[in-house]
């Protein structure tokens, strides 16, 4: 392809784009050493790492956020100079966040126009913005209202929003950081097909995705990052997951859990008809009714914001119940505090680690004892064993391989996947009965990922009677062994995990009963 070559936007095609040995550092850090990286026209070229590789490093660099402090970035053979996101944009440079950057309170049409100027100077010219994004939606099939106000849309429609807005300016090259994350796997297969049509009109396209089977699935070439150096690019035709998650982690990673057979006759968790609000004080869970039985897994499916964080904290007493019964191990529990639930062998892995789960003032050692500080052996007479706390976190530490300088490092100071570890030290080894586990892999890598569920399924066997709530379906289907899906508060089904599929999934996280 040429130089001269347009875009159905009338924006000129970018044939190739070069990152050429960047290295960039951070305090007593290299984020990346010297990395080469490329993307053509007509390609989806996918980038993978664990946490902490230095794909987002590598990605602000050529978004503008960072200067790096060698190598060179070239655009269709040239040299270039990114100094801000400003000059990305101007080189057709776009990038789609993770976590959407619209305000909600304004229509779809003004979230596009933010920012730019109008051929009206002072006054605003929405009509011909309008008109511009039913265009691209029409080229693109990202079928949008520009009068819709931001907070009707579904999460799925505000992703092409914020793609509309990238094309809008002019990307012909598209960063998309975890787009999928937050999608129903209706949305990513929509999702797939915008992006193989911008591929088919000559875009150019990095995707960073922890799934692999996406990545299997979209793109044409995979690029691994390792501890900031790029291990290796490869085609993508042949590629397996376990191939590319072994390049990830630098060894074999167990993709397939195993599950053994359990005993799952006893119910230790029932819900009957529980409902509750949210802080908003709107409904939150509408009669809510399931059990989660010993030695099972129970996972909870469903779209982001459809009533999962409160069924966490209504089960734990951290949110009054306004309607219906929580029992536990057959007693009647509703009301009760979170220590009285706590005594009552329930653990809780709560999805904020950093605000809800660990105190960051305070050291390992001290987080390890967070919920039994003052009962022996711990402490006597309002006195900490300090010799007996000590003891119990040197063997927590080195049985859960929580990666710390000493148990008196303050807990702020480790990494993501080590403070998950951490909190899953605290809760297991208490030996619950009942394990509450909310998004316990979100924003970790696939080797912590791997540790989590090795932990998760350990305690199935041991009988332990877990909810699992996430909204990485992959995760809920290899370790439930049933899947009950919200969807705005309410369940809308439970079904056994050998009847369970990504697409009868999906449905129910959209609110389609069959």
């Amino acid at each position: 392809m040429t130089e001269t070559q347009l875009l159905p936007s009338g924006k000129p095609i970018i044939s190739q784009l070069e990152m050429l040995n960047i290295t960039k550092r951070f305090p007593g850090v290299i984020a990346n050493y010297k990395v080469n990286f490329d993307v053509r026209s007509g390609e989806v070229h996918a980038l993978l790492g664990e946490n902490g590789a230095g794909k987002s490093t590598l990605m602000k660099i050529l978004y503008g956020l960072y200067q790096p402090e060698e190598g060179q970035i070239k655009l269709d053979g040239k040299e270039v100079s990114i100094h801000s996101p400003v000059d990305s944009i101007d080189l057709g440079i776009g990038m789609i966040h993770q976590h959407f950057m619209l305000v909600e309170s304004l229509t779809v049409a003004e979230n596009v126009a933010l920012g730019l100027p109008s051929s009206r100077g002072f006054l605003t010219d929405l009509d011909k913005v309008s008109e511009r994004i039913l265009e691209l939606a029409e080229i693109y099939g990202l079928q949008v209202d520009p009068e819709a106000y931001i907070w009707q849309l579904a999460v799925g429609q505000q992703q092409r929003v914020e793609i509309i807005k990238a094309l809008y300016r002019g990307a012909a090259l598209l960063i998309l950081d975890e787009p999928t994350a937050v999608l129903t796997p209706q949305e990513v297969d929509e999702f797939f097909i915008t992006m193989r049509q911008m591929i088919d009109d000559g875009h150019a396209l990095i995707f960073i995705s922890h799934k692999l089977h996406e990545v299997i699935e979209i793109s044409h070439r995979v690029s691994v990052l390792r501890d900031g150096q790029m291990i290796g690019t490869i085609p993508t035709k042949g590629a397996t997951k376990s191939k590319l998650a072994e390049m990830m982690v630098g060894r074999e990673v167990g993709i397939k859990k195993d599950r053994f057979e359990t005993d799952t006759s006893e119910k230790r968790l029932v819900l009957e008809n529980v409902s509750a609000l949210s802080n908003r004080g709107t409904p939150a869970l509408t009669n809510v009714t399931l059990d989660v039985r010993s030695g099972e897994i129970l996972g909870i499916a469903g779209v982001s914001g459809n009533g999962q964080r409160e069924l966490a904290e209504v089960i734990t007493g951290l949110r009054p119940v306004t309607g219906g019964k929580i029992i536990l191990e057959g007693e009647d529990v509703t009301g009760l505090t979170p220590k009285q639930l706590m005594n009552r062998s329930l653990s809780y892995i709560p999805e904020e680690r950093m605000k809800d789960g660990m105190i960051k003032e305070f050291t390992v050692a001290e987080n390890l004892i967070l919920r039994e500080h003052d009962l022996e052996p711990f402490s006597k007479n309002g006195l900490l064993n300090l010799k007996t706390i000590s003891a119990h976190s040197e063997k927590l530490i080195t049985s859960y391989n929580v990666k710390t300088p000493s148990q008196e490092t303050m807990a702020k100071n480790l990494s993501g996947g080590n403070i998950q570890k951490l909190v899953l030290a605290r809760e297991i080894s208490r030996k619950p009965h009942t394990l509450i586990a909310a998004q316990p892999t979100r924003g970790l890598d696939i080797g912590a990922t791997e540790y989590v569920h090795l932990r998760l399924l350990e305690q199935r066997e041991e009988g332990t009677a877990t909810l699992l709530i996430s909204e990485d379906l992959d995760e809920i289907l290899a370790l439930s062994d049933r899947i009950a899906v919200l969807f705005e508060g309410e369940v809308m089904g439970v079904l056994h995990q050998s009847e369970a599929t990504p697409e009868k999934l999906g449905l129910l996280m959209a609110g389609v009963v069959e």
